[in-house]
């Protein structure tokens, strides 16, 4: 039987995974137990935080869809729907109305991450 492995080793494989590898973990756990994540990349991003302003810029961004560029929409949507939590009809009416802000006054860590999973799915996004 294989060994269970613990909390802190979980974690430091989670710390050194890209936000696209955590994007994917989360789609699979989603999957395999029928469950939702509501904020993962929030979760993930809050002990960046707590290291204090190490970097000078912007404490809150807008992440700003442009338009759905190369990808498939429904990419773009489920990953709009993932992001915002809002439903399928409301994600799908938010990127009919590209160029529109997605998330508004959100961290640059958050907004970043946000922005790779767009970005994975071809969409055109921009961080202001």
């Amino acid at each position: 039987m294989a060994e269970k492995l613990t909390n802190e080793q979980i974690i430091d494989t989670l710390k050194q995974m890209t936000a696209l590898e955590l994007s994917a973990l989360v789609k699979a756990v989603e999957a395999e137990f029928g469950v939702t994540a509501a904020a993962p990349v929030a979760a993930a991003a809050a002990p960046a935080e707590d290291e204090g302003p190490v970097a000078k810029g912007p404490t809150e961004v807008s992440l700003i869809l442009k338009g759905i560029g190369s990808g498939s929409k429904v990419a773009v949507i489920k990953a709009v729907q993932a992001i915002t939590g809002l439903g399928l009809m409301d994600a799908k009416k938010l990127v009919d109305g590209a160029p529109c802000a997605i998330k508004e006054k959100i961290s640059p860590v958050e907004a970043d991450a946000h922005k790779a999973t767009l970005a994975a799915t071809g969409a055109d996004v921009e961080v202001k």
